[in-house]
């Protein structure tokens, strides 16, 4: 129960994120935002182990290359198209993509590993997608044209963190989930600075500096130990405890909690489909876990 509860908590955290993120990216260019968040993240975790350091264990040579690799997953694919494409479309929309991301696990586990897949376990994804679906369609969700680009940004964004929950377990089951997502945040932003350097678009970071800078500066907190520090650290807690297929399958609660937020903000009661599709979300991720 406390693990999932731990969940819960997880999806919350990562469920504010489409909110906070589209206000940041409308004040300071994506590339810039990604840039800022990392370093917010790095200076926690920097911080953390600093304190900790008895906690903090030595690394295989024979693992660099994927901590390198989880790291390029991380910041500048994942992030920067999270990031980006959310400036471009609507949360609800990014929360339907994020929505995929345990079909895409199941699909690298089946097509990439060769693994079989329970039959009760993809009835569970299945199931609870649906039920995501039916709430986003509720909310104004949509996949028209002037927001294609953001669509298809969010959507290869999710794809890109079934493969970062997918791969990293690996790391976690040998370092932990504090240092696994640690080390790729140190990695992941190594290889992020060259990409905020040559970007051909404005990376100015000057509107951290004009009025109503304090406002900026503390949603980038927020996303960076908040949700990349504390959020991204509890899902590798729970792919210590979990397999991919059965942690990926929360994402599935993430448009309900986005809405919830949404409504809890606008101050609206739900819609009877609302509460129709989050139900039905819910009993696709117990089936998930059952089976």
């Amino acid at each position: 129960m406390t693990l999932y509860l731990i969940m819960l908590l997880q999806q919350l955290i990562a469920s504010s994120t489409h909110l906070i993120a589209k206000d940041a990216a409308t004040h300071l260019h994506p590339v810039s935002v990604v840039l800022v968040r990392g370093l917010w993240t790095c200076l926690a975790f920097g911080l953390w182990f600093a304190i900790r350091r008895d906690r903090w264990k030595r690394v295989d040579p024979s693992d660099l290359w994927l901590i390198l690799a989880l790291g390029l997953v991380n910041l500048p694919i994942n992030q920067l198209l999270f990031i980006w494409g959310v400036s471009y479309t609507t949360p609800p929309n990014a929360s339907l993509a994020y929505a995929l991301t345990p079909a895409f696990v199941l699909a690298l586990m089946v097509f990439v590993q060769r693994r079989r897949i329970a039959a009760g376990k993809m009835l569970g994804v299945v199931i609870a997608f649906i039920g995501a679906g039916i709430v986003l369609v509720d909310r104004g969700a949509n996949i028209s044209g002037g927001q294609t680009l953001g669509n298809i940004m969010v959507l290869l964004a999710s794809f890109s963190w079934a493969s970062f929950t997918l791969y990293g377990q690996r790391i976690v089951d040998r370092y932990g989930p504090v240092q696994a997502i640690a080390m790729t945040f140190f990695a992941g932003l190594i290889l992020y600075l060259p990409v905020w350097l040559m970007a051909p678009v404005d990376t100015g970071l000057a509107p951290l500096a004009g009025d109503g800078a304090s406002g900026l500066w503390w949603q980038l907190f927020y996303l960076g130990v908040v949700t990349s520090g504390i959020g991204y650290a509890l899902w590798y807690y729970a792919l210590s405890r979990l397999d991919s297929g059965k942690v990926a399958v929360f994402n599935n609660l993430q448009p309900v909690l986005t809405s919830i937020l949404t409504l809890a903000i606008l101050g609206t009661w739900p819609t009877t489909l609302f509460i129709v599709g989050g139900s039905i979300a819910l009993a696709g991720v117990i089936i998930t876990q059952r089976s």
